[in-house]
């Protein structure tokens, strides 16, 4: 494992922020990994969408790392930065953080690269709006991308 795993998150808002729960624990007690991964795909679509200004769909996933475990009791958040934007898709790098214990020390514990495609109400994609177009608010969260 690598130095910055250890490092504080990223200076910015976590895009979204939850607790993981007894709900979330396999019978030995330990957080799902499919837990985290959803909760950051839940991220990655609002960060998405928001970029894009439509319906979002998850196209792939790439280069998950798992660091360290989540506990029940760790709030998990996570940061999304947008790394590319091409015609229909965009790629979203995904930071999961721990809070341990809601007061305790920030640990990463996972990341990802997702790729999202802007699709219509038919499912099928369409371009994502250039950066002219895209609300302020959008880029001052999410970047200017």
């Amino acid at each position: 494992m690598n130095e910055e795993n250890n490092s504080q998150p990223p200076g910015r808002t976590p895009t979204t922020r939850t607790m993981a729960m007894p709900a979330d624990t396999n019978p030995s007690g330990d957080v799902f990994g499919g837990w985290v991964l959803s909760q950051m795909d839940i991220a990655a679509g609002i960060c998405a969408g928001q970029r894009s200004q439509s319906r979002v769909v998850t196209a792939a996933i790439d280069g998950m790392h798992f660091y360290r475990p989540v506990h029940v009791g760790d709030i998990l958040g996570v940061y999304t930065t947008i790394t590319r934007i091409g015609r229909s898709s965009m790629d979203i790098l995904i930071e999961a953080w721990v809070r341990r214990d809601r007061i305790g020390i920030r640990e990463k514990v996972t990341d990802a690269t997702f790729t999202f495609v802007a699709v219509d109400d038919n499912g099928k994609s369409i371009p994502i709006p250039p950066k002219d177009q895209v609300p302020q608010y959008v880029k001052d969260k999410f970047g200017d991308l």
